[in-house]
């Protein structure tokens, strides 16, 4: 399975970013592999808007099925939702803390935005 983690920093110790659309990267990790590579979302940063609706797109091209972030708006969440991505909400620690708390079923999938739109 393949999971994106919104993340501050590029690698598996860097701190969950709290966005989703303008998230500094995303880490996708590999549960078979155990492997992970970074996507820079810097196209997202200083969006004035779509934010969110380009960064689900960027993701769902990377073959992702799961993302864990700390929050997510209502654009993203249908974006991603259309694409069959599960998305967890109120992730929070390293991206490595993240992952094995998802792992252990103590993230659950969220049932819908947790933010309004074009939240920073």
């Amino acid at each position: 399975m393949r999971i994106a983690v919104t993340s501050q920093g590029a690698d598996l110790s860097s701190a969950v970013d709290p966005r989703f659309g303008r998230a500094k990267y995303f880490i996708i990790a590999d549960t078979e592999s155990g492997g992970f590579k970074t996507v820079n979302n810097a196209q997202n940063l200083n969006a004035a808007q779509g934010a969110g609706i380009q960064a689900a797109q960027n993701v769902s091209a990377k073959g992702v099925e799961v993302v864990i972030t700390g929050h997510v708006g209502p654009n993203a969440f249908r974006t991603l939702s259309a694409a069959g991505i599960k998305i967890v909400v109120g992730a929070e620690g390293t991206v490595a803390e993240a992952l094995e708390k998802f792992k252990a079923g103590e993230l659950k999938e969220s049932e819908g935005a947790d933010v309004e739109g074009h939240w920073v």
